[in-house]
């Protein structure tokens, strides 16, 4: 198993209610151990077996066991603990919970959470071998097994809890560990090298004023956090907006234009994609004084210079290369947006454009979602509303999911 690949990644554990829901407790230690993030729901009866504040101390976050709880609910309940995750792993899967999850029964944590996951999960099957063995489980794994979001591990054979011999034993940790690292490793953009700048750029007249703009880096960031969830090393050089999760991903800080140009342009040619979404300051004051400046009794002019077109430069630097990057960028408008993120993507040679309305209500700067529109070089125009991580995720699968355009 690459090591890496949990790294950062955010794993679910749904115990279910088994004998060997004691072995999830090794599991949630082994996963934490390997470099991912874990949280726990459990199945009520799994409680019986192992008590939520076991859970709790080996992953360090609360337990979900009671989606009717306003406390657990209000806290991180299980439409956040879907959202949040990228992989879900069920241990032990018992006959019960596999035929629940086959029918789409969302009758406690475990099942509910799942249902509105829509990553890969992987079951780990363990009980008593002639309930393995019986056609109705056979058949509720079978169903599972045949959506590609679904994979299994295990289960192994041997001497069972009961005194039986045959399958029905929850997998090696290990093994089940490499499974959920194999899910995460594999996706669209696994093996590639996405580039992303977000949030916005400050230009400093003095050492306490500065031209800048209200970009908070969200939906750069959630563009960042999309495309390691698909499996991509991503690079994030990020303008100044305050603590953000950079979990899984390579944050380089920058401030003003210039840096945000050096450390973009010094990458740009050895990835494969360059998302730009970085509200980079146009103009700069053409000189910065070494002290505050004290206001004056009449009125004062200050003189403003270009600073470098990032997008630009990077689209040049890359244009006749052999492995050229895909380049998409972003066009936030106030007025004609279609017209002006088409005259954009020409004018700068990109591959697509995402043009944002930032004066529509519930879109643009600092809100928690967004409407859009993809514009591609081929001609089609796409729009996706929701939550920042939704546009996001739409976005990238519109991209690459749905193969269009091809990178390269």
């Amino acid at each position: 198993m690459d090591a890496s690949a949990l790294k950062g990644r955010r794993v679910v554990v749904g115990v279910g209610g088994g004998i060997a829901a004691y072995k999830a407790c090794e599991l949630v230690r082994e996963l934490g151990r390997a470099g991912a993030e874990v949280r726990v729901a459990m199945t009520e009866a799994a409680r019986q077996f192992v008590t939520p504040l076991t859970f709790q101390a080996l992953s360090g976050h609360p337990v979900l066991t009671d989606y009717f709880d306003p406390a657990q609910e209000g806290n991180f309940g299980h439409l956040d603990l879907a959202r949040w995750a990228e992989a879900y792993v069920v241990a032990p899967a018992t006959a019960d919970l596999l035929a629940r999850l086959r029918a789409g029964l969302g009758n406690d944590a475990v099942t509910t959470s799942l249902l509105a996951f829509r990553g890969p999960v992987v079951v780990a099957p363990a009980m008593n071998v002639a309930m393995w063995d019986n056609e109705r489980t056979q058949e509720n794994v079978a169903v599972l097994l045949a959506s590609p979001r679904f994979s299994a591990v295990g289960p192994g054979a041997g001497m069972l809890a009961c005194g039986d011999v045959g399958a029905g034993r929850l997998a090696e940790v290990r093994d089940i560990v490499e499974a959920v690292a194999a899910r995460l490793e594999t996706g669209p953009l696994h093996g590639r090298h996405v580039l992303v700048s977000a949030g916005p750029t400050r230009e400093y007249l003095d050492p306490v004023r500065f031209i800048s703009n209200p970009s908070t880096g969200k939906m750069g960031m959630a563009l960042a956090q999309q495309a390691r969830a698909l499996g991509a090393r991503v690079t994030v050089v990020l303008g100044p907006v305050g603590p953000v999760d950079r979990t899984g991903l390579d944050v380089v800080d920058v401030e003003s234009a210039e840096d945000m140009a050096r450390e973009v342009l010094s990458r740009v040619e050895s990835v494969d994609v360059f998302i730009s979404t970085a509200a980079v300051s146009d103009w700069r004051p053409e000189t910065r004084a070494p002290q505050k400046v004290k206001k004056g009794e009449t009125p004062e002019t200050l003189r403003l210079v270009r600073t470098p077109d990032v997008l630009l430069e990077a689209s040049r630097r890359v244009a006749s290369a052999a492995r050229r990057p895909l380049l998409v960028g972003f066009a936030a408008e106030t007025e004609h947006v279609l017209r002006h993120a088409r005259e954009k993507l020409e004018r700068k040679g990109l591959d697509a454009i995402v043009a944002n309305d930032v004066t529509a209500p519930g879109a643009g700067f600092g809100t928690e979602t967004n409407r859009v529109t993809l514009l591609t070089r081929a001609g089609a125009e796409q729009v996706f509303e929701g939550t920042k991580r939704d546009v996001a995720r739409s976005l990238l699968a519109a991209l690459f999911v749905a193969r269009a355009p091809p990178v390269g």
